[in-house]
């Protein structure tokens, strides 16, 4: 999961190296990185963190009783159809794109990149697998065995065959499996695929192909709503179109926030999403653990009180935005994500700013 503030043009920003290269076997900065792209995975984290809470807290979607005025059962509806199955999608074609970003920086500091690949991915599993104790149907082990099983293998293939593998994968995620857990690997590849390409290099020069796209997915994700509004629930293709819609929404999602970041909203958004999306591993942790900690004051677990979970998950995100952006003012990387960095490269990485550079 995979710098700086953005100035005037919040949508590319390509940095310069933070410290010179390193020897092979010791780590080194990326030198360009697409800060966009750190927006676009902290916009996703906002949406996983409402997804989320009730995965951790098994809430439920209406009352027993109709008297209780923080039970607001539209929310759960909105959040069917306007959440779930759209972030998640996002989040996993990053990590793929994120993972052959990764794969290429190891290949110019290491003579072994895929073994530090596999260190890495190995800690992430392990670090998911504790998070398995609070949030059963977490992601981060999947994503480290499929990183494992199926993108490390891919790297070894020519990117036409990636990216037509992720392309079906993706298909039959949604045709056969309903999506869920099985499409990790097509969009794993897909995102493997588009960063060997080196599109997410050239985002400032596709605003035309970026409103061609949220053009052509718009009314498919409008007709996945409302074909998801209206087939019933427990109906047989009921998953099949909740997945068709939700990747039709993640694509309007990620399609018009790329658009948005060139506008002049895009400074304020950047300056709140960016540094969630640097940090996003961190974030993603801390906020389950945000989660059960409030439960016990709220009393949240196998309630439908909607509307304290809403301002709850908006408190949460509010909290991460400043103390992600307080952070990263004085580290390069968020604490976990140098705790992943140092196991990776099994050495104790340098994370801490020089001093100049926080005064400024």
């Amino acid at each position: 999961m995979t710098s700086t503030t953005p100035t005037t043009t919040p949508t590319l920003v390509l940095t310069a190296p933070e410290h010179a290269a390193a020897a092979p076997g010791r780590p080194a900065a990326p030198t360009r990185r697409v800060t966009a792209l750190d927006a676009l995975r902290g916009f996703a984290l906002c949406g996983i963190l409402l997804v989320n809470i009730n995965q951790v807290l098994h809430m439920k979607m209406a009352s027993d009783t109709a008297s209780d005025p923080l039970d607001w059962y539209p929310i759960p509806a909105f959040l069917d159809l306007f959440v779930q199955h759209r972030f998640f999608p996002i989040f996993c074609f990053l990590f793929g794109l994120s993972f052959a970003v990764f794969l290429d920086g190891a290949a110019r500091r290491s003579v072994h990149p895929r073994r530090l690949l596999v260190r890495r991915l190995t800690a992430l599993g392990l670090l998911g697998l504790a998070h398995q104790m609070f949030h059963p149907g977490e992601a981060l082990a999947p994503y480290a065995v499929v990183g494992l099983v199926i993108l490390l293998p891919a790297t070894w293939l020519p990117t036409w065959l990636v990216l037509i593998g992720g392309l079906l994968g993706t298909v039959a995620s949604v045709t056969l499996a309903g999506g869920g857990i099985s499409s990790i690997p097509g969009l794993f590849l897909l995102g493997l695929a588009v960063a060997r390409l080196g599109i997410h290099r050239t985002l400032e020069r596709r605003t035309r192909q970026l409103a061609v796209l949220l053009a052509l997915a718009l009314p498919v994700a409008a007709l996945g709503v409302w074909a998801q509004h209206t087939y019933p629930m427990d109906g047989p293709y009921a998953t099949r179109i909740a997945a068709a819609a939700g990747l039709a929404g993640a694509l309007v999602y990620a399609t018009a926030l790329l658009l948005l970041l060139r506008t002049r909203l895009g400074c304020p958004l950047s300056a709140v999403l960016e540094p969630l999306g640097r940090m996003a591993m961190t974030n993603y942790l801390t906020a389950t653990l945000a989660l059960v900690a409030a439960d016990h004051f709220l009393g949240l677990a196998d309630s439908a009180q909607w509307v304290t979970a809403m301002v709850l998950a908006a408190g949460i995100l509010a909290v991460q935005a400043v103390l992600s952006a307080w952070w990263l003012r004085r580290f390069r990387y968020g604490p976990l994500e140098w705790c992943l960095r140092c196991v990776t490269w099994w050495n104790v990485v340098p994370n801490r700013r020089e001093a100049a550079a926080v005064a400024a």
